[in-house]
């Protein structure tokens, strides 16, 4: 697409050469005005650059920039003037122009010029693109529920957004932690700075100091140069600590430091780096678990757990589960190009029956699957997986007699749950004695109670 370039100067004979250079020698569209005023009236036209005279009758050149700026700060502007003085140079500058030329014009010199400012606003309107979809795309609205539970969720969230409390976010593996996390830092007043994203168990432990906390040229083999890490890079917005609960004890001492002081040193380094970073912390874990079997600080834990956020899992969330799997169909049908109109009444019954242990991230798997290998306008049970299929056989199962006695395979979550739900059914809800009976601890049991929506009154009554 042709740029467009705005010519203002009122010498017929500057207007006519540049316009030549820009349009006949460099291939861009261009506009000619005599006055600032004809041209202030045109930015509805929206240009890529302006090559502004600097004396100019009426409105001059100085402030035509100034009201320029105030329409579209980010429009490349370029001064032309006949005086050649320092003075005006630096005035054009202060006031945000892009460069200065003074006539008669290096056509060379304004070529590279107009060349590299058009590049410059492209990505700056690229950046502020990405910018304002990132802010769409992480926008409440854009948070598909319809379950209280959630709504209570976004209650939490809107408490925290515009303050620097650190932020934990609990709950099982595919519930959206990260998207909590991402609406929290893009609806907040820090979202105009950087959010950066650290998942501490996908990174070796002997690369993840360096990773958080960066380190010096010679610190230790292959550190060639110095590098930034992400506190530093994250400062003045947010870095968010993905599976925090991984973190082995000495990184747990230097995060609490960072957290106490805001300061830390690079690997090898001895200089104090202070940072501002708002942190947000999310784990898949049982952190008082991990800090009764002292595999995690407990004033650490205390630390990043001064706001805790629990985000439920999908089998709490009845409600959402009809609700997303109609968005994944709209969404899936633009991404593949396919105009499947939904699912039949059984293929529904069982996506709404299953319990989805891998929550939404699961859920969305599934259905572009399904919709990738279904032949119909509509998904049916054929077209589900095999572990959704079964689920039809699964209420006739009789898990109080033998599991294996024919050839249904009962999912491993499944009898998890039913094994702690015998348990308490045979001890009438002595906790004690069905952990001990299932030689397991008693923080394991109230977790996988938790885990599996299991009331324990309904046993002990």
């Amino acid at each position: 697409m042709s740029k467009l370039i705005f010519i203002v100067d009122d010498e017929q004979a500057i207007s006519k050469l540049l316009s030549f250079w820009v349009k006949d020698k460099w291939g861009y569209d261009v506009e000619v005005f005599a006055n600032s005023e004809a041209m202030l009236k045109n930015m509805s036209a929206k240009p890529d650059i302006i090559l502004l005279d600097i004396m100019l009758p009426g409105l001059d050149g100085i402030e035509t920039l100034q009201r320029i700026k105030q329409i579209d700060e980010n429009l490349p502007v370029i001064m032309l003037s006949a005086q050649g003085s320092i003075e005006v140079a630096v005035d054009s500058l202060r006031d945000g122009a892009y460069d200065y030329f003074p006539k008669p014009i290096d056509q060379q010199r304004l070529e590279l010029a107009v060349k590299n400012a058009i590049k410059s606003h492209d990505l700056t309107r690229e950046i502020q693109r990405l910018k304002e979809t990132v802010q769409r795309e992480y926008s409440f609205e854009n948070i598909i529920t319809a379950d209280r539970k959630m709504q209570d969720v976004f209650k939490l969230v809107t408490k925290v957004m515009n303050n620097t409390i650190t932020v934990l976010i609990y709950g099982e593996s595919g519930t959206g932690k990260e998207l909590i996390a991402k609406a929290i830092h893009y609806n907040g007043d820090r979202k105009d700075k950087p959010f950066v994203i650290v998942n501490c168990a996908s990174i070796p432990r002997e690369l993840l100091e360096s990773e958080l906390f960066g380190h010096e040229r010679g610190s230790f083999t292959g550190a060639h140069q110095q590098k930034k890490g992400k506190f530093e890079i994250a400062n003045g917005g947010t870095i968010f600590l993905d599976e925090v609960g991984e973190l082995e004890m000495l990184l747990q001492a230097k995060l609490l430091r960072v957290i106490q002081e805001k300061e830390f040193e690079r690997v090898g380094g001895t200089e104090l780096i202070k940072t501002d970073v708002r942190i947000i912390s999310a784990t898949n874990r049982d952190l008082k678990i991990a800090v009764e079997e002292k595999a995690f600080r407990e004033d650490l834990y205390y630390r990043l757990n001064s706001f805790p956020i629990y985000v439920p899992p999908l089998r709490q969330r009845k409600g959402d589960v009809l609700v997303l799997a109609e968005y994944f169909i709209n969404e899936f049908n633009k991404k593949l190009g396919k105009e499947i109109k939904g699912f039949t009444k059984r293929a529904l019954k069982l996506i709404y029956e299953y319990d989805w242990p891998g929550n939404i991230r699961e859920m969305e798997n599934t259905i572009e699957r399904c919709l990738i290998i279904t032949e119909n306008d509509v998904v049916d049970v054929e077209d589900l997986p095999s572990h959704l299929r079964t689920a039809e056989n699964m209420a006739s199962v009789d898990y109080a007699g033998p599991l294996f006695s024919n050839e249904t395979i009962v999912p491993f979550e499944k009898l998890k749950e039913e094994a702690i739900r015998h348990a308490l059914k045979v001890t009438k809800g002595n906790i004690v004695e069905a952990a001990k009976r299932l030689h397991l601890g008693r923080a394991t049991i109230y977790r996988l109670m938790e885990k599996y929506s299991i009331e324990n009154r309904a046993y002990s009554e």
